[in-house]
């Protein structure tokens, strides 16, 4: 992710259209010589001395474009007359950002289905471990380890396949000159507008893009909606990624996780037992960082003036390319997580366990009417049982006296108590659907980047 937003690519983006603008100039007649053309293919490539000396020509000309101008005509004098020939800054600058997106777009997805990967190989793992499910972080109902590792995966894949369908809709502007309207082209094609158009056309091509990747009517830049639909599918897979590290957070502190952990590693300064979740914390800070930039890409769509004005230029440089930067580090950060995640199922089940005769209640409700109890006294006994022993666990500690309570109740005569107490009875579809998950979603997307997933994460990181 560095390289793509690094300084040296896009400077070596602005050459490879200078080169390809130079080619289909002179294929097209247009007074451009080979010679001057494979004096530009021999200069595709950036130098730390030619970084240098644009960076000498910028401080005296005040402008990025023309400064790299300059430069490559020094390295390349036979063509220096007829580099930018026709061409505006963003005729270079735009089409060199969007492959930009499209490659970060890239990287980003490729990382997202590995996490889903990952996912799908806990939710097999752990399908049938049982463990205490919340709502509103109050005990709810039982669920399975696994059954949570697809609620986070599924999360994932669906905003996988919205990155999926931006990535996709990228167009390149094209070459349409200061205002859009192709008035220089025009001009250099003695009023042909139809070589114009096959110019771009041709120029675009030998980008990578076809015809139907083309804009149709811009004004000096690409729609800066773009960036904020960009942006915002970042910053929605930021939060599903906060999400899941905060949920693995709560766990790591009931004991029921642990993140993964190098044998020399030091949780605090101050508590030599302490065992941080340091990768999710770091994740989560990251991902809100990313989440507070996509309001600056929408600030910016909707304060462009009329065919151009230049506010939008200082943010883009920042706002770009840090919210993949920071989303790249926070999917390192979550796909280690989730590759070396310690699962203490014995210390969940336990803590189902201490929860159970409580959760269990509405079902010995019923199981005591089925046995000829009346609904109404059976629910008032069960709720006089639960309140006591809920208040006896604040004031004392420990799990409460319930099932002894319940044992003991002349209503329940005849429930099978250990039956009722019995976790896995209450689990429902759950490890069913953490194999749904692994077969029917992550299943389509390891298909769909066979061959293309990014290599094991780095567990230091």
């Amino acid at each position: 992710m560095q390289a793509v937003w690094s300084a040296r690519r896009k400077f070596e983006g602005w050459r490879r259209i200078w080169h390809a603008v130079a080619q289909v100039q002179h294929e097209m007649g247009l007074p451009v010589t080979g010679e001057q053309v494979r004096a530009l293919g021999a200069c595709l490539v950036v130098t730390d001395e030619e970084l240098r000396r644009a960076e000498a020509h910028e401080r005296r000309l005040r402008h990025d474009v023309m400064a790299h101008v300059h430069a490559l005509g020094e390295s390349a004098p036979a063509a220096a007359g007829i580099i930018h020939l026709g061409l505006t800054s963003q005729d270079v600058n735009c089409n060199t950002e969007i492959p930009l997106l499209r490659d970060g777009l890239e990287i980003v997805c490729r990382k997202a289905a590995a996490l889903i990967d990952a996912l799908a190989a806990l939710a097999e793992k752990h399908k049938a471990d049982p463990c205490l499910a919340f709502t509103h972080y109050q005990p709810a109902q039982p669920t399975t380890v696994g059954k949570r590792c697809a609620m986070w995966g599924q999360e994932i894949a669906v905003v996988l396949e919205r990155l999926e369908q931006t990535q996709a809709s990228l167009r390149l502007r094209g070459f349409k000159g200061a205002t859009g309207t192709q008035a220089s082209f025009l001009a250099l094609f003695k009023g042909d507008g139809a070589k114009v158009e096959e110019f771009e056309r041709r120029v675009s091509e030998k980008l990578g893009f076809g015809p139907d990747r083309l804009l149709a009517s811009t004004g000096q830049t690409y729609p800066r909606v773009v960036d904020a639909l960009v942006l915002n599918d970042l910053a929605v897979l930021a939060a599903a990624l906060h999400r899941l590290a905060t949920d693995v957070r709560l766990l790591c502190g009931r004991g029921e996780l642990d993140e993964p952990w190098e044998k020399d590693q030091i949780g605090s300064s101050a508590m030599p037992y302490k065992r941080n979740p340091m990768r999710c914390e770091r994740a989560c800070g990251l991902c809100r960082f990313v989440i507070s930039l996509a309001s600056s890409a929408l600030d910016t769509a909707a304060t462009q003036w009329l065919e151009r004005t230049l506010d939008d230029s200082s943010n883009r440089r920042l706002v770009l390319p840090e919210a993949f930067l920071a989303l790249d580090g926070a999917l390192d950060a979550v796909r280690s997580v989730a590759a070396g995640l310690v699962v203490h199922a014995g210390a969940a089940r336990r803590h189902l366990e201490e929860e159970m005769a409580f959760l269990a209640t509405e079902n010995l409700m019923m199981r005591a009417v089925e046995l000829g109890g009346d609904r109404q006294r059976v629910h008032e006994a069960i709720r006089r049982h639960a309140l006591a022993s809920a208040e006896r666990r604040k004031r004392e500690g420990g799990t409460g006296d319930l099932p002894e309570r319940l044992r003991a109740e002349p209503l329940l005569r005849g429930v099978d108590l250990s039956a009722a107490l019995d976790p896995s009875a209450y689990t429902g579809l759950a490890a069913r659907q953490a194999e749904r998950f692994a077969a029917e979603v992550a299943g389509p997307v390891r298909r769909r980047y066979a061959g293309r997933l990014p290599g094991p994460p780095d567990l230091r990181v």
